[in-house]
């Protein structure tokens, strides 16, 4: 396993390489939770939404591919309530 390499794996089982992805918009503050989302442009044109279904300890736990449009034009429904 390739350990400097970022694969993120979608809920219908595709993997997309995020490796040299681009940032277009997060919010990743700790501790995690539903308000963490990341939504990537992967080199090969790939736009994929990163989500935290309410885990504390994990970043992002699932993935979908989305179109540009809606990647360009997120807006995430949650926010951290501190």
């Amino acid at each position: 396993m390739d350990k400097s390499r970022y694969i993120a794996r979608t809920a219908d089982g595709q993997e997309i390489e995020l490796t040299q992805a681009t940032i277009i918009r997060s919010n990743n503050l700790y501790p995690f939770g539903r308000h963490n989302y990341a939504i990537y442009e992967a080199p090969d044109g790939h736009f994929v939404k990163g989500m935290n279904n309410g885990e504390r300890e994990i970043m992002l736990t699932s993935y979908e591919l989305i179109t540009e449009e809606e990647a360009r034009n997120y807006s995430h429904p949650y926010y951290r309530k501190d």
